[in-house]
């Protein structure tokens, strides 16, 4: 599968479902895959180390994102350690949009809302993000998906990204500071980068 392919809004590539698990210290989820989609042999690393270092959702949270939800494995996982919160699973691609809406089925996870891009409220408001971005979009696309999700954070909000280095995590670290978002590396592991990033305009506390 070329990597572009998995920010395809319709995959052209031939259907080959499989089950791929996730175990983490505090549960274990399984999840249908397929084709055309990220990360469909097994749960990319990066997701891994994302979902095993950062802060569990926080208390009273009523909206979380997961951006670029791929077939779910953050948002099934964010559903499942905050059970009252709504989860906006977000992605272009049709065919992993419909795998993250059977794989909330599979978890039990009725608080997950599956959408495209252009099926967001405008006026939503969001607690946190998590995402491992699609970074093989190109530099300009991704600053302008980051920046459309960062400026719906509330004050107290928080973004989490895992970003391989050689992919460029230190440099989106940088120009994530450099456009006034707080930003701080909080975890290094094998080749990713864990980045937390605050509101706009907020002081980084070092």
């Amino acid at each position: 599968m070329s990597p572009e392919q998995y920010f395809a809004a319709e995959p052209t590539v031939g259907s080959s479902r499989r089950t791929v698990r996730l175990d983490l210290p505090d549960l274990t989820a399984t999840f249908i895959t397929d084709r055309g989609v990220f990360s469909a042999e097994h749960v990319d690393a990066g997701t891994k180390i994302l979902l095993s270092t950062v802060p569990t959702p926080p208390p009273g949270a009523a909206n979380l994102v997961d951006l670029g939800c791929g077939y779910g494995p953050i948002a099934i996982t964010l559903a499942l350690r905050a059970p009252d919160a709504v989860i906006w699973a977000v992605d272009i691609n049709r065919r992993a949009r419909d795998l993250c809406i059977e794989n909330a089925l599979v978890n039990g996870c009725a608080n997950v809302r599956v959408v495209s891009p252009d099926d967001v409220p405008a006026d939503l408001v969001v607690d946190a993000i998590w995402s491992n971005p699609p970074i093989r979009v190109g530099k300009v696309a991704l600053h302008e998906l980051l920046t459309s999700w960062l400026e719906r954070l509330t004050p107290e909000g928080r973004t989490w990204l895992v970003v391989q280095k050689h992919l460029g995590s230190d440099s989106l670290a940088v120009w994530l500071d450099e456009s006034g978002w707080a930003t701080t590396r909080v975890a290094a592991r094998q080749s990713f980068r864990v980045l937390e990033v605050g509101p706009r305009g907020q002081l980084r506390i070092d």
